[in-house]
């Protein structure tokens, strides 16, 4: 049985996706590490291949034309016959001694006839430069050694929401969902941890720093100017969100209040980049966003609006855009990215 099914989306990646296969493959014949290759045009698909051929049990290749990161995602979890299942993204590698311990909790999950819908776990920044590497944990929020509601979780600080990095999903959950993601766009992986929180229904949390995040190449998409020259995409994503869920319909009080706050800082991003790029048609992209959210969903847009992240984005005039810009360089610095 394969217990967690690996989907690496893999563009041009052959000077670095060797650590993320690595990282993985001691986890022997409990897993399986699907390689996408996105219609790379270096030796992507042929390092791919030669890991299948050394392991032809553990590492299967998809090789498909360019769709971008989410396209690979979707074709990685159709793939995926693991009972669980976790994007790596090529540049990123997971921590061997977690590994370990996440499939032998899977492993008992298997022996007690039970299962869960969502398990969480941390990540590491590997940030290139920083003196100390920022690990995000949820120790402080999530119940541990218990599978748990979303009625069971506290409050989370703004640098503490759940990521692809932090999330190992259940795959037959996932597919029941028909989440798809789009094609030839950034920041899809916001879609993908956001679109199935409805279906989750029992979560556990895992004390691991399991995923380690690396930062620091000038051409990644969560470099700050990329993400400013992309920021239509930015847009893009933040408008299907807003469209998923009207979030009143949300049964639970506590889930529903993480739906909004996680859309509050999509909103926050979006603003910022916009009000940071000092393009006065990006101004308006700006006003247009928030336009879109109050006409889809206006009790939302009310709690987001006049909460604080609402408030400080749409501070008006050049000294209300100087604030919004300092406020997204500490939160930069205390997050991590960029």
């Amino acid at each position: 049985m394969k217990y967690i099914s690996f989907a690496i989306p893999s563009y041009n990646s052959q000077d670095y996706m060797s650590r993320a296969i690595e990282s993985i493959l001691p986890g022997g014949d409990d897993v399986e590490i699907i390689i996408v290759n996105d219609g790379s045009d270096d030796g992507t698909l042929e390092i791919a291949r030669e890991y299948k051929k050394k392991y032809p049990g553990i590492v299967k290749v998809v090789d498909k034309e360019n769709g971008g990161h989410g396209d690979a995602v979707n074709s990685g979890l159709a793939g995926a016959t693991g009972k669980y299942f976790k994007v790596v993204d090529s540049d990123d590698w997971v921590d061997g001694e977690a590994l370990e311990r996440i499939i032998a909790f899977l492993k008992e999950l298997e022996r007690e006839d039970k299962e869960i819908d969502m398990l969480v776990s941390n990540y590491v920044y590997e940030k290139v430069g920083a003196p100390r590497k920022k690990c995000i944990h949820y120790r402080n929020v999530l119940p541990q050694d218990k599978i748990f509601s979303w009625d069971d979780i506290g409050r989370f600080h703004l640098d503490q929401y759940i990521l692809m990095h932090s999330v190992v999903y259940r795959t037959s959950m996932l597919k029941l969902s028909q989440m798809t993601l789009p094609k030839h766009t950034f920041y899809v992986d916001n879609i993908y941890v956001y679109y199935p929180l409805p279906y989750v229904r029992r979560i556990y949390y895992m004390d691991v720093d399991f995923y380690r995040y690396f930062i620091g190449r000038e051409d990644q998409s969560v470099n700050e100017k990329v993400m400013i020259s992309r920021v239509d995409q930015q847009i893009f994503v933040t408008k299907r969100m807003i469209d998923m869920y009207q979030l009143k319909d949300i049964e639970s009080r506590k889930l529903r209040h993480y739906m909004v706050n996680y859309l509050a800082i999509m909103m926050t991003v979006s603003s910022i980049l916009l009000i940071r790029s000092k393009k006065e048609e990006n101004l308006e992209k700006k006003r247009g966003l928030w336009r879109y959210l109050k006409k889809r969903d206006l009790k939302t847009y009310l709690r987001i609006r006049y909460g604080i992240l609402g408030q400080t984005m749409n501070i008006p005039g050049r000294s209300g855009r100087k604030i919004s810009s300092l406020a997204y360089t500490v939160a930069r610095r205390l997050i991590g990215f960029n």
